[in-house]
């Protein structure tokens, strides 16, 4: 086992230290993960990461190595250490379905337990959660503006080893058909694409040795790089080499409207009708889009989508936003400061929908620890918090292949819920109010 409980910030058990001192470190909780706003004016937010966030708590102990570097380093007194030594996550977490939309103010994920229970995860659980909901947001909206037109993820030199291969899984979930990075397909089962770059053009004496090699290895059937020297050349090579039945030719230069539509011209007068064009070059939803009219059959995607479109970070934030005081009652606790305020008490979240569209994001707020509202209680609604951890327990449903499959389901089904509106590419308010209602 390779323990996660270093992927923290310190302050995390520097007040875990002080709350055993003070004796508040038992008291019981409740944390809540949320965003205030979205980022870059979008119209809504995509949840991604709970899946690897799961198997990453799994792995949350304090070894004998995290121990001795904690100690050595005076991070925590000797109480401390002993705790962490002992340290299991017996809480409860509930949240939004991976795949799920959200809004400003949804309680994206709610961790109940005690105090020194809940507050060593916030930095692992905004770690991850921040970063995934950021691409799976920009995903979907370079999916979106693709329509029927697959999208297969391209970006791994553009981002950190590891984040190349979770920027992989979260743009899956949000419609992207495929990646070049084999870690994240061995990891989560997606499906690998990818044939050659430029350097295979250029190793090559001429294009047509490259061409014809190329041909003798993955058959006729792939997709050549015909932009490296001069295009129309290129395609005219390809063809002659391979046939009329070549499987396609990628552009990654150019201005792509443009020559996309001179290098179909030219397929069809060969006779390659069928030859599909991948267009690659620093696509992003709006390029994306701009291709609409494009006689383009497929889209690959870098750098744009592992680093969010622009908006890396999804802007959440883990808050206290109930406790027991010292009396043993249920408080509900919020921050007051400007532009950072939260919303107090537990919640319970529904997605209002009028004719299967959906038009309010409904909170219902409870200071206390009494029953939440259920479906029943409203009817015109979708229930949007499962069951992710009970008591210590984790519901591995969430997590490997299995999970990232099930989360793209989802997303792709909740996305139809989604009105015209939010569609749109252009800065704009969130696509549907949060209403907050207190629970009578």
């Amino acid at each position: 086992m390779t323990s996660t409980a270093l992927l923290t910030d310190r302050y995390e058990l520097t007040m875990l230290g002080a709350a055993l001192r003070d004796g508040t470190a038992a008291r019981p909780s409740v944390f809540e993960l949320f965003s205030r706003r979205l980022s870059g004016g979008r119209r809504f937010g995509v949840v991604a990461g709970t899946g690897r966030l799961l198997s990453l708590l799994r792995d949350f102990r304090f070894g004998e190595d995290e121990l001795r570097f904690l100690r050595d380093s005076r991070v925590v007194d000797a109480e401390t250490l002993r705790y962490l030594e002992n340290y299991r996550f017996t809480g409860s977490i509930h949240g939004y379905r991976e795949g799920e939309l959200y809004f400003p103010g949804s309680p994206v994920l709610t961790v109940e337990g005690s105090f020194a229970d809940a507050v060593v995860l916030e930095t692992i659980a905004l770690s991850v959660m921040n970063h995934d909901s950021a691409i799976a947001t920009a995903a979907a909206r370079m999916s979106i503006a693709a329509g029927e037109r697959p999208l297969a993820e391209m970006g791994s030199r553009r981002a950190a080893e590891m984040s190349a291969v979770a920027a992989a899984r979260a743009a899956h979930i949000a419609g992207f058909g495929a990646t070049s990075n084999l870690e994240a397909g061995r990891r989560w089962g997606l499906p690998t694409m990818g044939t050659a770059a430029h350097s295979w053009t250029l190793l090559h004496d001429t294009e047509e040795d490259a061409f014809r090699a190329q041909i003798a290895s993955l058959g006729p059937g792939t997709t050549l790089l015909v932009d490296t020297y001069d295009i129309r050349e290129g395609v005219e090579t390809a063809v002659r080499v391979a046939g009329t039945e070549l499987g396609g030719v990628r552009l990654d230069s150019g201005d792509l409207p443009t020559v996309a539509a001179a290098v179909r011209e030219h397929l069809d007068e060969l006779g390659a009708v069928n030859t599909k064009i991948t267009v690659t070059s620093d696509l992003d939803e709006y390029a994306i889009a701009a291709l609409a009219a494009s006689p383009v059959d497929s889209y690959g995607v870098g750098t744009s989508v592992v680093t969010g479109s622009g908006y890396p970070t999804a802007g959440m934030v883990y808050k206290l936003v109930a406790r027991q005081d010292a009396g043993g009652g249920w408080v509900g606790v919020a921050k007051a400061s400007t532009d950072k305020g939260s919303q107090g008490g537990r919640k319970a979240a529904f997605r209002t929908l009028r004719r299967d569209v959906a038009t309010t994001e409904t909170i219902v707020v409870s200071d206390g620890f009494e029953e939440l509202s259920t479906a029943a209680e409203h009817p015109d609604s979708r229930p949007l918090q499962v069951t992710l951890v009970d008591g210590g327990e984790i519901d591995d449903a969430h997590e490997g292949p299995a999970g990232t499959a099930s989360a793209r389901q989802h997303h792709l089904r909740v996305r139809e819920e989604l009105p015209v509106r939010a569609l749109a590419l252009s800065k704009s308010d969130p696509a549907i109010p949060t209403v907050f209602v207190d629970q009578a």
